[in-house]
């Protein structure tokens, strides 16, 4: 018998990069190459181009590469992993989020598939390990396979007694749903609306989980309680070791030695009002070199921390578990004891104190010439505030900014209108939101919630102290030496893509197929300028950028135009300021303080451990801020305010009320009749039938419906509008269930 003729392969086309992304992209889980391979009939050599393409498309940002080589969209959970229980929804169900999360912006929400037997029972607080399966882009199902761990030993909450002894604990973060248990003899003798710190003990008690309560906070009302709560559910450490206490207490003034003398400069801070401890000093001068003419010489000088914080010791163990300070608007929690912090690393007027300093040159236009680190000793000739240099500026000295107003204020303008020339020409992100500042009155509570001022003295402040972090990020980079650098990327692709859609909406255009630089968001902040649109398109290029994280690999600094950059102004509040000093004092063989020998094998794990903190910090102080300004407005519930929509989501809008900057929900079932569809790229929710559009941005009367002072959560409706009540549930069909057995 003849056999039939061999048939050469049909030829398949490479797929395209949009095509292979596409793929990936609405694969419920990771996709490795033997997937793509089959999904799109490549053989042999084919295999060779999708390496290249899939290469291409995880350089660009496009995708991301886990484990196995498997690639899915950036962000995008792997089929298996560790989750925390944080809560319940409104059914009851468990919700969770992931341990890891290296996306940007917030984790994917998990929700937890009901229990099945032979499942692990889950509570709030419990690590799982878990099956994931990807719903939609930012929502996930999880089954458990096994308990790993709890969260965390502790909760706070408010403590509500039972008339049998026993009573009920009332969590004050908005993730925790149900309340705890706590048995007789566990109530720790609290009263009934304290604040009380509990443990979580194992087990359940009539299905709830049991906590024995193990320190009182005080009355829930009193001001203090607030920083207090943001405190403890964020678990920033807030009382010192006595070992480091005593080590602070002990500390003395820095001998002169080999340190540069640089008392006879007339350094001066520039502070707020309520800054108690000032730990950069700044000074100027025209450039006497006939080379530079219209340059600059000036000086930014640094408390020397690591003089008194070396590596491995108490101060330096409490330091780094810290990360940095953080603040509220009644207290400070600081990164180092206040014998340090307010006193001799604080650059008090007329005081010698050590420094560190670098010198740099500037021309006419504000390019940096040349510069140059010391280790010095200074003395403070003034301790001046923002408002007061402004003022001075502007014509209306004081009596101390007069005698200064010449020789010192003046040459510091003048060298900070040269770094603002050449700011302007590398194309700096300049967003434009309006901070808020809380003003406590004498009883700790809210006397009023006002926009932060902001003068040229702090442009020129800030733009002095960057000078000085770009010049230690370069030296070290000189020296060879290893440096913390602060680096911010690029935005992601998949955010540009949403960004270019929502903007096209508008009629503005991002330029796209060329290297992406902060000036092309500044030409369209620009354009919508002295616009109603101009908040709105400044919130959302704010949210379409990547966050600024600490590590030792330099990927520059997009969102201020710069190569390098490494934080080198801030050692008492921020513990990668102090790697950076030490790895100045080690590589220019400045004396002791530097880096260990073993350092740069952590480096990496550092910079990941203080770029928590500071996330950890800027939540508490968010969450905070909620709560004194929710207290503040608990009287008003039913009154009607100006407010803007600050986020928009498929369960409702959140609105920032104008003047106070309040934040709070206003629910999709409240929202006039009709079923609305949300838009993402366009941030806005869209009636099906009506067409009517709420969109990020937009201004709306809002009417106070809520003010839940322990979790510090508000809730509104649109003024004049009624409520919808909640819509019957689609009944599907019934599921099979099969027939019952006699006997069982």
């Amino acid at each position: 018998m003849n056999k039939p003729p061999h048939k050469a392969p049909k030829h398949v086309p490479i797929p395209s990069k949009q095509e292979i992304l596409d793929f990936i992209k609405s694969s419920p889980g990771r996709v490795g190459k033997r997937e793509l391979a089959r999904a799109f009939g490549l053989r042999g050599s084919d295999k060779i181009d999708l390496k290249a393409i899939l290469k291409e498309l995880e350089k660009d940002g496009s995708v991301e590469r886990g484990h196995q080589k498997r690639f899915a969209k950036p962000g995008v959970l792997p089929d298996m992993g560790v989750v925390e229980i944080i809560g319940t929804d409104t059914d009851g169900e468990l919700l969770a989020r992931p341990l890891v999360w290296e996306g940007e912006g917030r984790p994917p929400r998990i929700f937890m598939a009901p229990f099945r037997a032979g499942e692990p029972a889950l509570g709030i607080g419990d690590r799982a390990l878990c099956k994931l399966r990807r719903l939609r882009d930012d929502t996930y199902e999880g089954r458990a396979i096994r308990v790993v761990g709890e969260a965390r030993a502790r909760v706070i909450g408010v403590f509500e007694p039972n008339p049998d002894g026993t009573g009920r604990l009332r969590p004050t973060s908005r993730k925790e749903k149900s309340e705890y248990l706590v048995p007789k003899g566990e109530t720790g003798d609290a009263l009934a609306g304290e604040l009380v710190l509990a443990d979580i003990m194992p087990g359940r008690l009539y299905g709830m989980r049991q906590v024995s309560i193990k320190e009182r906070l005080g009355a829930m009302e009193a001001a203090r309680t607030v920083s207090l709560v943001a405190i403890h559910t964020n678990d920033i450490p807030f009382e010192f070791p006595e070992e480091a206490l005593k080590q602070a207490a002990a500390e003395g003034p820095a001998p002169l030695d080999a340190r540069t003398d640089l008392r006879a400069i007339p350094l001066v801070t520039i502070d707020g009002e309520d800054a108690r401890d000032y730990d950069d000093a700044v000074w100027a001068e025209p450039d006497p070199d006939p080379k530079n003419p219209g340059g600059w010489h000036c000086l930014v000088a640094i408390a020397d921390v690591s003089w008194y914080v070396r590596p491995g010791d108490a101060l330096d163990r409490e330091g780094f578990k810290r990360g940095n300070s953080v603040y509220f608007p009644d207290r400070v929690v600081p990164m180092l004891p206040e014998e340090l912090s307010n006193g001799w690393c604080s650059l008090k007027p007329d005081e010698d104190r050590p420094c560190m300093a670098v010198h740099f040159w500037l021309d006419k236009l504000g390019n940096k010439l040349r510069h140059r680190f010391v280790r010095g000793m200074m003395r403070s000739a003034a301790r001046l505030t923002y408002a007061r240099v402004q003022a001075a500026k502007d014509g209306n000295p004081d009596e101390g900014t007069a005698k200064l107003q010449d020789s010192v204020i003046a040459p510091l303008y003048g060298a900070w209108n040269a770094l603002f020339l050449a700011r302007k020409e590398r194309g700096v992100l300049e967003l434009d939101l309006p901070e808020r500042k809380v003003v406590l009155d004498e009883t700790g509570k809210i006397a009023t919630i006002e926009e932060r001022e902001r003068f040229d003295s702090h442009r020129l402040i800030e733009d002095f102290m960057i000078a000085a972090n770009v010049c230690a990020a370069e030296t070290l980079e000189q020296i060879h030496r290893p440096c913390m650098y602060r680096v911010h990327d690029l935005p992601s692709q998949e955010k540009l893509d949403s960004l270019r859609e929502f903007l096209g909406s508008m009629d503005l255009k991002l330029a796209k197929g060329q290297v992406l630089r902060p000036e092309y968001f500044n030409r369209i902040l620009e354009a919508v300028a002295d616009t109603p649109n101009a908040h709105l398109v400044n919130e959302v290029i704010l949210r379409s950028q990547a966050q600024a994280v600490y590590q030792p690999e330099n990927i520059g600094h997009f969102g201020l135009g710069l190569a390098k950059y490494a934080h080198f102004t801030s050692p008492i509040r921020r513990y990668a300021d102090l790697l950076v000093h030490r790895a100045l004092v080690s590589g220019l063989k400045f004396g002791e303080g530097g880096l260990p020998a073993d350092a740069v094998a952590n480096f990496e794990a550092w910079g990941q451990h203080i770029s928590m903190t500071e996330r950890r910090a800027a939540t508490a102080e968010r969450e905070a801020v909620d709560r004194y300004v929710t207290a503040y407005l608990a009287d008003r519930v039913g009154a009607t305010f100006k407010a803007k929509v600050s986020g928009v989501t498929r369960f409702g809008l959140f609105v920032t009320l104008e003047g106070t900057g309040a934040d709070g929900l206003v629910p999709i079932s409240s929202l006039p009749e009709d079923f609305y569809v949300h838009d993402e790229p366009r941030h806005a929710l869209i009636g099906k039938r009506t067409r009517r559009t709420f969109q990020l941005g937009q201004r709306l009367d809002v009417e106070l419906r809520e003010a839940n002072t322990l979790t510090g959560s508000m809730v509104f409706n649109l003024a004049g509008e009624t409520e919808r009540g909640p819509r019957p549930p689609k009944r599907g069909p019934a599921p099979f269930r099969p027939p019952r057995r006699k006997g069982r």
